[in-house]
């Protein structure tokens, strides 16, 4: 069963419109707001409650938290972002974002462990 614990959060404010974007990678732009991550980039975190551009967002940065899959995930692999901030496996170059705790498939919620190095996959 998926659940969500031990978690660190922080507030942000939204760079543009993250109303929808709950359980997406979360990057921070240039001025320091936050937005949905890119594919295979480093993240912070996951987002966690979205608000209107300029609003205040909660990020989650660290601990066991829900994603959305984007992709086939594997249980127990490394996780990195694809476009649209999703979950998936991480692949050559990507960026690691944390450890999966079941497998998911495209449109799945699943629990990973964040865990960010900023080492990118081998």
């Amino acid at each position: 069963m998926a659940v969500t614990q031990s978690r660190d959060n922080r507030t942000l404010i939204a760079a543009a419109d993250l109303s929808t974007s709950q359980h997406l990678f979360a990057a921070m732009d240039a001025a320091g707001k936050a937005a949905v991550c890119d594919d295979g980039a480093q993240a912070i975190g996951v987002i966690e409650a979205g608000s209107i551009a300029g609003g205040a967002s909660t990020i989650t940065v660290s601990g066991k938290v829900m994603v959305k899959c984007g992709g086939t995930v594997t249980i127990g692999d490394d996780v990195s972002a694809a476009t649209g901030g999703l979950a998936v496996n991480s692949t050559a170059g990507d960026i690691i974002l944390g450890r999966a705790y079941e497998a998911g498939v495209t449109g799945q919620f699943i629990a990973i462990e964040l865990g960010s190095t900023g080492n990118a996959h081998a």
